[in-house]
């Protein structure tokens, strides 16, 4: 299972979660739960629509902080560095 989340979420699992677990909400995409799963939308990010990159950028963060995960990609970590203006 190397480079696959452990856990990955059933259906079930899936419809259970609220829409503030997902990266993208209004389509219920890259959900994130947990450590693991902040990790693998961080992986995905790049698949994601242009039009929906920053809200998901800024929700990858925002669960990064809340589950102690060290994000490393360029491109989400310059959402953070614009909202805080460095």
């Amino acid at each position: 299972m190397k480079g696959q989340i452990a856990d990955k979420l059933n259906t079930e699992e899936r419809c259970e979660l609220k829409d503030e677990d997902f990266g993208i909400p209004e389509t219920r995409e890259f959900p994130m739960p947990d450590a693991p799963h902040v990790r693998a939308a961080e992986a995905y990010f790049r698949y994601a629509p242009e039009d929906k990159k920053e809200e998901l950028a800024r929700r990858i963060l925002m669960k990064a902080r809340k589950f102690g995960v060290n994000i490393q990609s360029p491109t989400i970590l310059e959402w953070d560095q614009e909202k805080s203006g460095r």
